[in-house]
């Protein structure tokens, strides 16, 4: 199920120098933040709690998901080098498995591994606040990356969809109206990160096991369907 030439061909085309540049920025971003706000008000833990909820899950991690999750297959179909990846023998279904573990792998490394940094700048994990935000990212990394794939199977315009998706949905419905939480992979990453911080300062309001059960769900449904949507693209000759 997983390619290593056509994980090698997507890791290319995800890190070359133009994409990890934008990769890049908002993670530095966080970083700066962080920094600027420990300097302001020392280590507080609410203040912890509100940039890694704030910035870090709710908008970071989505758009980075956006970047490798349509990235990792999105501009191959739009400018049609698809095609030559699909006259090799190697099953759809695989195609899309292998760039998928690439976009988690590359949003987790972006998204996770500097939020972690900047949970213990700003409160050296007091309440294992840095280490829940950090699990809530990985987490959400995997759902991102599985739905932002499928976008880019589906449509020309998936880097637009999924920046609305993500700057929209996410980081506005998903934090002001309650009836939109539910579907927000923001409030599924949180009830975990719940769970492993185990106080008041990270709360969800979605429970743990329903949580699981949508990520697990989503994850699979747009895997499955971005397999079958690449099987839909048809090879000049291939009729």
């Amino acid at each position: 199920m997983y390619d290593p030439t056509v994980a090698r061909l997507t890791y290319r085309a995800l890190l070359g120098r133009r994409r990890a540049l934008i990769l890049g920025a908002l993670p530095l971003l966080l970083i700066v933040i962080s920094v600027a706000v420990r300097g302001f008000s020392g280590a507080d833990d609410q203040v912890a709690a509100d940039v890694l909820g704030g910035f870090a899950l709710a908008t970071m991690v989505p758009i980075i998901g956006v970047i490798a999750g349509t990235g990792a297959i999105g501009p191959e179909i739009d400018d049609g080098s698809v095609v030559y990846l699909l006259s090799k023998p190697v099953k759809r279904p695989t195609i899309i498995f292998t760039k998928l573990i690439v976009a988690i792998a590359v949003t987790m490394v972006f998204s996770a591994v500097p939020t972690l940094v900047a949970g213990l700048i700003l409160n050296g994990n007091g309440q294992q606040i840095a280490v829940a935000y950090t699990v809530a990212a990985l987490v959400a990394s995997i759902a991102y990356a599985a739905v932002f794939l499928l976008l880019g199977t589906v449509t020309r315009h998936a880097v637009v969809f999924g920046l609305v998706y993500a700057l929209v949905w996410e980081a506005l419905f998903g934090s002001l109206v309650s009836g939109a939480r539910t579907l927000s992979v923001q409030q599924w990453a949180l009830a975990v990160a719940q769970k492993v911080a185990g106080g008041d300062l990270v709360t969800s309001d979605v429970g743990l096991p329903t949580a699981v059960i949508l990520l697990a769900a989503v994850t699979a449904g747009a895997t499955w369907y971005a397999g079958q949507k690449l099987r839909t693209l048809k090879l000049a000759g291939e009729e």
